[in-house]
């Protein structure tokens, strides 16, 4: 023994048999008589020896494949830093034979999305992470999983009533209730008339709303605490700047002093150019995820606060929860594991 810990010498000391034969017992490969194997079991209920179950996996040297499916993206955006957290899981991991792999997605479209499902399930994976943006199709995709019994974990958001292994992320409905209370904090109610939500326009049946959650506990919390307020949505097509620009100048001039706006995903920074061209005393604005753009809109005092995560854990969280599941049928200690949610202001942001 060494520092108290029973070793593989131990066992074979007390069997009367060689370290490559307890070797061969534990990995059960190679030729061992019954009896000699007796032993060894024996000597190992007897010490309590504990094998080293990453060893063990590596000494069987079987690969398994973590499949990742997520949009694509451009430097800077949301999904680089889910992306990151994907390969930082990937490297904890990869010592276990554990390998990382990534299939990419138009974001905006249902086809292509479906595509890499079918390229993803083609590859035999033995877990899955992945958002479910496009939900009827998500859905499909999944029950498929499980028919094959691999089990997936969710990011960003959730499908609720669906059998996922495990779920990364912020707790969306509660997050629009916090987006909710802190634009209307320390205000009457008589002076919140109108809030203006900006939404993305998406594909076009709009089937991926990623923050279906997060606006549903937004309007709750708004119908209960300020019924008679009116909310105006305004879809953006984000890759079309000086449209946003035009509609925006467009909206704001048919909405009079309207002075409360919220965006329940990460492009607060689309609507900058318009709000810095725009000014307005005591105008609240409020969104989420701290990405470059959206801390230094936060720096200049054009965003009021952002609500914000350490996005890449999700992700690099959810493939270790996997690989350690897969290998060891090691389940996570709660299925929702909410990520923080940290309130971002222009007085709090420089060493977040």
């Amino acid at each position: 023994m060494e520092d108290g810990k029973i070793t593989i010498f131990d066992v074979a000391e007390r069997a009367g048999v060689s370290k490559g034969t307890v070797d061969r017992v534990l990995h059960n490969r190679g030729e061992v008589s019954a009896k000699s194997a007796a032993k060894v079991r024996k000597a190992i209920e007897e010490l309590g020896y504990q094998p080293n179950l990453y060893a063990s996996l590596l000494a069987t040297r079987n690969a398994h494949v973590i499949a990742c499916l997520l949009p694509e993206f451009a430097p800077g955006e949301y999904w680089e830093r889910i992306n990151d957290g994907m390969v930082l899981g990937g490297k904890q991991v990869a010592s276990l034979n554990v390998l990382v792999r990534a299939f990419y997605y138009d974001q905006y479209d249902a086809r292509s999305f479906r595509s890499a499902c079918a390229e993803l399930l083609a590859s035999k994976p033995s877990g899955v992470v992945l958002p479910p943006l496009f939900m009827s199709d998500t859905l499909n995709f999944v029950q498929e999983l499980q028919n094959y019994g691999i089990p997936y974990v969710y990011i960003d958001s959730k499908l609720e009533e669906d059998n996922y292994f495990a779920y990364y992320g912020m707790p969306m409905y509660r997050s629009g209730h916090l987006c909710a209370a802190l634009l209307t904090e320390r205000v009457a109610a008589e002076d919140v008339d109108e809030v203006a939500v900006i939404r993305i326009n998406r594909d076009k049946n709009r089937q991926s709303d990623p923050t279906v959650s997060r606006r549903a506990g937004f309007m709750d919390y708004m119908a209960t605490n300020f019924p008679e307020c009116r909310i105006s949505p305004l879809f953006i097509n984000p890759s079309d700047e000086d449209g946003i620009y035009a509609a925006l100048d467009e909206f704001f001039s048919e909405h009079g002093d309207l002075r409360y706006v919220v965006m329940f995903n990460s492009r607060v920074h689309l609507l900058n150019r318009y709000l810095e061209d725009h000014p307005v005393p005591g105008r609240r604005v409020i969104a989420f995820d701290n990405l470059d753009k959206n801390m230094q809109m936060l720096r200049d005092g054009h965003l009021s606060i952002l609500i914000s995560q350490h996005t890449e854990h999700q992700s690099r969280d959810a493939v270790v929860t996997l690989a350690n599941y897969i290998l060891m049928r090691q389940k996570p200690a709660t299925r929702d594991n909410f990520m923080h949610m940290d309130i971002l202001t222009r007085y709090n942001q420089e060493n977040y």
